[in-house]
């Protein structure tokens, strides 16, 4: 992927940014609780979206990010957008926990990779198991999509070729749709459903567990 973008798109190349720094990673590593694995703690070393001085978009949960099209998320994080992330995703599920704790809307153990600005959307690295899932706005998150956090740049590297992705799931890895950045339907259908009850709904995030408990109370035959 990063040779691809070197030949092909120097300015994106730019933006996956220069040599990251252990003492950075342990920092974050602390502050999130959580170890990195070591592939993630090498792509880090050698391309830290974040350590070079770039433009910020300073209103949004994702202030830098490359814009390389990684399935499910459309800006490959940095170390700071990594903890951003998914200190918010957490901070989220412990304050309004998933009603079935089996499959939560988000996990401890999960590492965002990439995302939307807003991370309403994005892609996950499953450091428990390694492999790749994603999440998405009113909907739960896809688990066990790709095998591995090389199975996702190999598959990003695809797409940057404009070639048909091959099979990089790896043997007996599920075999599921990568989700795409429209609005989920069901999401969409119950922000229509209170804006026309006179109930106040974000037009993006997270949807309260409680309007989704009315709304389908009101669905109900």
């Amino acid at each position: 992927m990063t040779t691809w973008l070197e030949r092909n798109d120097p300015g994106i190349f730019a933006t996956l940014g220069g040599p990251g720094s252990q003492e950075a990673i342990d920092r974050a590593e602390a502050r999130m609780g959580l170890e990195l694995p070591a592939p993630v703690r090498q792509w880090l070393l050698v391309n830290d979206v974040d350590v070079d001085e770039r433009p910020e978009f300073p209103g949004s949960l994702v202030r830098r990010g490359c814009e390389v099209p990684v399935p499910g998320g459309t800006l490959l994080l940095g170390l700071e957008d990594i903890q951003r992330v998914y200190l918010r995703q957490l901070a989220m599920e412990r304050m309004e926990p998933s009603e079935d704790p089996d499959h939560p809307l988000w996990r401890q153990e999960w590492l965002p990779i990439a995302a939307d600005r807003d991370g309403l959307y994005g892609t996950f690295l499953d450091t428990a198991n390694g492999t790749i899932g994603t999440w998405a706005d009113a909907d739960l998150p896809e688990e066990g999509v790709l095998a591995s956090l090389s199975a996702l740049f190999h598959r990003a590297a695809d797409l940057l070729e404009g070639v048909s992705t091959g099979d990089w799931s790896g043997p007996g890895a599920p075999a599921r749709p990568l989700r795409r950045d429209e609005p989920h339907p069901e999401g969409e259908a119950i922000r229509r459903w209170a804006h026309a009850h006179g109930i106040t709904v974000n037009d993006r995030g997270r949807i309260p567990s409680h309007i989704r408990d009315a709304y389908k109370e009101h669905d109900q035959p």
